[in-house]
């Protein structure tokens, strides 16, 4: 049976959640915030039969992190659908549950939903891939719209004798119909361009979107530098596109759930370091975003007694034209931050290691300011304590402490992300 010391120590992330019976998956789940959500069913577990078999049933919990809420739903489709929990029934009304379809037999493979028996399984031959299973005729209609405005693709049944509408707007192309009224060489490249897509829109599916990405951004440099400004800003559009996508919701509501126990032992951690560290009430954490482009920005993100607090929250339009690195660019953030009157914060968290650590250090000791400051920098995920010689926290992967700091970054890196998309846009208006 599941205890709630057992959920005490999950982290208040994205990701998926299996209820185990040692080995044998009862249930998976996923969440913004997988703790919250698990001891939600702790507490719905008192009132609904099903939720209480799944705890009692279950002695472990198993979590699996995700870099966003869209990698999330399809990973947790794609476990259902191969693992097949013994609680899981995620359609409603006796339905069979919902897939996304693509018909890869097809000489022009199109893009659907559709309703097939439970669990279904793709082998190697099958004439369609299935994506799912979902829950959520709407969900999965929102998926497919927006992978359909960042890749194009024909969801036609039958074919016809001239383009289809969706052509005209930029949602089929190359469409099928038009790829057919071609000849020769033509007919070969735009047929190639049109399977290109379906296999970016089966990556998409599949989560794998970090190369997709890339490309896009890749394009958007080449159209900038070229003076291509009217695609450009289709381009653009695409990447607004595939950040709404990869965050469903697009807010930091889960990060409130961080609560005084977490922080209070961030703060028996610190004061080794921080002798005059008495309280974590203000938590500021910075981040740079540049992507290559000109707008360059900086974001301050604001935790304020244990919960996010947007309206605390400051950019930064950076005003050095030629900084080398997003190095340089974080010290003029800070010695701006530092200049403003605003509440001092107990603790600073920047997204860097060492090198980046002391020149804020520095920034610090010109400003005549002291403020206690951590690092965090990535693969692995490590936290660098801004004191004489550096050390690292060693903080284990499941720990509560280090998922704060990994919430705080990563919240400064979304909204750093959105401030720079913004800029970039005005841009091109211009």
């Amino acid at each position: 049976m599941i205890t709630r010391s057992q959920i005490d120590s999950l982290p208040s992330m994205i990701g998926l959640y299996l209820f185990k019976n040692n080995e044998n998956i009862n249930y998976i789940g996923k969440s913004v915030n997988i703790k919250a959500r698990v001891i939600s069913h702790l507490e719905n577990a008192k009132l609904d039969n099903k939720e209480r078999l799944i705890i009692e049933n279950s002695n472990k919990i198993e979590v699996i992190i995700a870099d966003s809420e869209f990698k999330a739903l399809i990973l947790e489709a794609k476990l259902i659908r191969e693992l097949q929990p013994k609680y899981n029934s995620i359609w409603k009304d006796d339905k069979s549950p919902l897939y996304i379809k693509i018909t890869i037999e097809e000489e022009y493979p199109k893009v659907g939903i559709t309703r097939k028996p439970a669990f279904v399984k793709t082998t190697a031959g099958e004439e369609s891939l299935y994506f799912g299973p979902f829950s959520s005729v709407k969900m999965v209609e929102k998926i497919i719209n927006d992978i359909r405005h960042i890749i194009p693709f024909c969801t036609q049944k039958k074919m016809g004798n001239k383009a289809c509408f969706y052509s005209k707007i930029g949602l089929c192309n190359p469409c099928p119909n038009e790829i057919n009224r071609c000849k020769g060489e033509a007919r070969l490249v735009l047929k190639h361009q049109y399977k290109k897509n379906i296999k970016q829109v089966i990556s998409i599916l599949n989560g794998n979107v970090k190369t997709i990405i890339k490309d896009l951004n890749l394009q958007l440099n080449v159209l900038i530098k070229s003076n291509q400004f009217e695609q450009a800003i289709i381009i653009r559009n695409k990447i607004f596109r595939f950040d709404r996508l990869l965050n469903l919701k697009d807010d930091s509501d889960f990060y409130k759930n961080n609560n005084e126990k977490n922080l209070d032992e961030m703060l028996d951690i610190l004061k080794k370091y921080f002798p005059q560290l008495i309280k974590l009430e203000r938590i500021e954490t910075y981040d740079i975003s540049n992507l290559g482009l000109k707008q360059a920005v900086g974001s301050m993100v604001v935790m304020k007694n244990n919960q996010i607090d947007k309206k605390e929250y400051r950019k930064f339009k950076i005003r050095q034209v030629g900084l080398p690195s997003d190095f340089d660019r974080l010290k003029e953030v800070m010695s701006r931050r530092l200049q403003q009157k605003w509440p001092t914060p107990d603790l600073i968290i920047i997204d860097g290691g060492r090198p980046q650590i002391k020149a804020i250090l520095k920034i610090f000791e010109s400003n005549k300011r002291s403020i206690p400051l951590l690092g965090i920098v990535k693969n692995p995920d490590r936290v660098i304590v801004g004191v004489e010689g550096f050390p690292n926290l060693f903080l284990k992967n499941d720990s509560k402490v280090l998922n704060i700091i990994r919430l705080l970054r990563d919240e400064s890196h979304r909204f750093a992300r959105k401030y720079h998309l913004f800029l970039r846009s005005k841009d091109f208006l211009l």
